[in-house]
C-alpha cells in the first residue's frame, strides 16, 4: 500500500524491508563486506524496551547510540513499528524521533501506564551498499548482540510495502547475503528480544 505524504511537521512512516542472518565467521564476513561496500564506521547502539502491563511483547524503544562517525542528530531515538515476517524477511512499518531528555521521556511514558520491558545492546560496524540508478541503498551491518552472538543485518527503507516493492528487495537482499558469504539457512527470523527472553528464562 502506498502512504499519503505527510502533514507539515508531522513524522513520516517508513517501511523497512530487512532480514539477518547469523554471522558464524565475523572476521571473514568483514573483510567481505569492506571489499564490496563503502564502510561507514563503528557504533555502540543500547536498547530499552517499553509496553503496557497487558502487552505480550515490547512495543516501544528508545535507543542511545554512539557511533565513530558524526551522528545526524543528537538525542535518543524513540521508534515503534508494526513487524510482519514475510518468506524470510522483515516487512515493518517504522515512526521514529529524537527526543532531548530521555529522563523526561521516560517519566511521560510512566504517566502513560507504559513500564520498562526488556533491554538489549550491541555493538558493530555498517557499510553503506548502493544500489543501481532509483533504488535505494542497503544498510549493512555486521555486529554482536550481547548475550546472543554475531549477526548481519540488511536493511532497506522504502515508501510502501506493495507486494512487488517488497519481492524487489527480498531479491537485492538474498543476492547481498549470498554476495557476504552466508548461506540462507542462517537466516534468523526472530526477534532479539524474543531469543534474548527464551535465554533468560
Amino acid at each position: 500500500m502506498k502512504f499519503p505524504a505527510p502533514a507539515a511537521g508531522r513524522t513520516p512512516v517508513a517501511v523497512e524491508i530487512e532480514l539477518k542472518a547469523w554471522a558464524d565467521k565475523p572476521e571473514q564476513t568483514r573483510e567481505i563486506l569492506s571489499r564490496i561496500a563503502r564502510y561507514a564506521g563503528e557504533f555502540l547502539k543500547e536498547d530499552a524496551y517499553w509496553h503496557l502491563p497487558q502487552g505480550s511483547a515490547p512495543s516501544l524503544r528508545i535507543r542511545h547510540e554512539a557511533r565513530s562517525a558524526p551522528q545526524e542528530s543528537p538525542g535518543d531515538l524513540v521508534t515503534f513499528k508494526t513487524k510482519n515476517v514475510r518468506e524470510g524477511i522483515e516487512v515493518n512499518r517504522e515512526i521514529e524521533f529524537r527526543v532531548s531528555s530521555r529522563a523526561a521521556f521516560e517519566e511521560f511514558l510512566g504517566f502513560l501506564g507504559l513500564e520498562p520491558a526488556a533491554a538489549k545492546r550491541k555493538r558493530g560496524a555498517r557499510w553503506d551498499y548502493p544500489g543501481s540508478p532509483g533504488e535505494e541503498p542497503v544498510t549493512v551491518e555486521l555486529l554482536e548482540v550481547e548475550g546472543l552472538g554475531w549477526f548481519l543485518e540488511l536493511e532497506i527503507i522504502a515508501g510502501d510495502d506493495d507486494p512487488e516493492t517488497v519481492k524487489a528487495a527480498r531479491k537485492r537482499l538474498f543476492a547481498l547475503l549470498e554476495e557476504a558469504g552466508i548461506a540462507e539457512d542462517r537466516l534468523e527470523t526472530r526477534y532479539y528480544t524474543e531469543m534474548l527472553r527464551g535465554k533468560l528464562r
